[in-house]
């Protein structure tokens, strides 16, 4: 039962309080309440957020004296509140990254990484348009890598990308992309998975830099919010972006998703394809919890211990994602409770 991304939006950056969701996401509570007090501040990702505020939800059910905040400013920006001692858990849409780990170190902030879900990146156009249905990797990086700069139509990517294993044959249609910014972890996520293999290449046939390797096109429409790179990407024909695909699945009828060829064939992303790896876009998400906090904040183990149940297994697929295999979950919940102590 996926849920509208706009509703958590909405309700996750002010304190987790009384809501009809709970009803309809059914609870675990028991018709009592504990006389648990706190607080839990998390940040970071958009994409983990809906599943976080649900958790959260669910929570308050039995915990009402729990004030847990949960915002979603980008899995980069989360990361540096995170490290700067500021959040208790951190959402991600993707690992830390070695620099965000040395800032952590050089702040005393120790953290244990939990795997809780699966998503993929969705690569979207408008859900009328019949310009394109496949795309592999070297068409991905001809339309919106870092040497695509200046490309105002799609044809204008031809010599690219029959040059890195693109079809280039791509039609005579302006080129509108909007797409998650460098804040996002989707960004992050789709430089991985769908461009860096080609961008190492061509650092090394000497064509970009290795600054431009990490990086897209910059001359395109940078949105931070997910809900309004559909509402773009929707309203033009000839559009392109991405998304995780929980949105665009919850889109379908504005947005059409295109599939992938990541050497295997055209694949479609579906909750399937993503979970057996197939989909050559998935990803796993994450929350990191500070350790310290584990040891001085009872409302934060209270909360992940939540987390880690059946409450929020089940929030993942409520949420509009991809639940864990069973013994992936089960090692998830025994790093947990090996942070513990």
């Amino acid at each position: 039962m996926a849920r509208n991304k706009s509703t958590y939006a909405a309700i996750a950056i002010v304190a987790i309080g009384t809501s009809s969701l709970l009803a309809a996401c059914g609870g675990s509570g028991n018709g009592t309440t504990s006389d648990l007090e706190g607080s839990v501040v998390v940040s970071g990702s958009s994409t983990v957020e809906p599943i976080t505020a649900l958790v959260a939800e669910l929570f308050y059910e039995d915990n009402p004296g729990v004030d847990v905040r949960v915002d979603g400013p980008g899995t980069g920006d989360g990361f540096q509140l995170f490290c700067s001692g500021e959040t208790d858990i951190s959402d991600a849409s993707r690992p830390i990254k070695d620099e965000e780990a040395a800032l952590c170190a050089g702040a005393g902030i120790e953290y244990v990484e939990l795997e809780v879900g699966f998503d993929g990146l969705a690569v979207i156009t408008a859900a009328d348009s019949e310009l394109v249905d496949c795309l592999n990797f070297g068409d991905l990086y001809a339309l919106v890598g870092p040497e695509s700069e200046g490309f105002a139509s799609w044809d204008s990517a031809n010599d690219l990308g029959v040059e890195v294993g693109g079809s280039g044959s791509y039609p005579d249609a302006s080129l509108d992309v909007t797409a998650p910014g460098p804040e996002s972890g989707t960004y992050d996520s789709f430089i991985e998975l769908a461009l860096k293999g080609i961008a190492e290449a061509r650092v090394e046939a000497g064509k970009i830099t290795e600054d431009q390797a990490g990086t897209v096109r910059s001359d395109y429409s940078s949105q931070a919010n997910d809900n309004q790179i559909i509402s773009a990407v929707a309203g033009s024909p000839a559009s392109l972006g991405w998304v995780g695909f929980a949105f665009a699945e919850e889109s379908a009828d504005e947005v059409k998703t295109i599939e992938i060829d990541g050497g295997d064939g055209c694949v479609a992303a579906s909750a399937e394809t993503v979970t057996n790896g197939t989909y050559p876009l998935s990803r796993s998400l994450y929350i990191y919890v500070n350790k310290a906090s584990i040891t001085i904040n009872p409302a934060l183990n209270a909360f992940v211990d939540f987390y880690m149940s059946a409450d929020g297994f089940y929030s993942v697929a409520d949420s509009g994602y991809v639940q864990l295999p069973e013994d992936q979950w089960e090692a998830t919940t025994s790093a947990w409770q090996a942070a513990k102590g």
